[in-house]
């Protein structure tokens, strides 16, 4: 799990209207995804094609609650990304979210909440190497 989410897990308080996940692009995992998605009520994921994750930037699943899939953010894949993952459990699901550097690197846009994340993810680490 990436975005705001990610920066919300790590202490800062904000809003956020979707669920970014970096996901493995591979037709294997994909159809993994495609059936834990399967039980969103509307079953938006249905209308998705196997190869879409790869062909665009963001795949955007509109269900009971939006969810954008995909392969790379600021050019980070999912293999690369997953050497440095945190872990959350969230009802017994085990949930990967990057370390805060990464994190950092991933949300290296111009958009402006993405500048707010970074700000307080270097604050939050600067504060961590005080209490050391």
């Amino acid at each position: 799990m990436i975005g705001g989410f990610a920066v919300i897990i790590y202490g800062f308080v904000r809003g956020t209207k979707d669920i970014d996940l970096l996901v493995d692009p591979s037709p294997e995992n994909i159809e993994k995804i495609k059936k834990a998605l399967s039980i969103l009520p509307d079953n938006a994921i249905s209308e998705m094609n196997n190869d879409e994750v790869n062909k665009y930037s963001i795949v955007r699943i509109a269900d009971e609650f939006v969810i954008d899939l995909m392969a790379k953010a600021c050019g980070i894949g999912y293999q690369e990304a997953s050497q440095d993952m945190d872990f959350i459990t969230f009802e017994g699901v085990k949930i990967p979210v990057p370390k805060k550097l990464l994190l950092i690197r991933m949300k290296n846009t111009l958009r402006p909440s993405d500048k707010m994340d970074v700000e307080f993810l270097r604050l939050s680490l600067d504060e961590e190497k005080k209490i050391k």
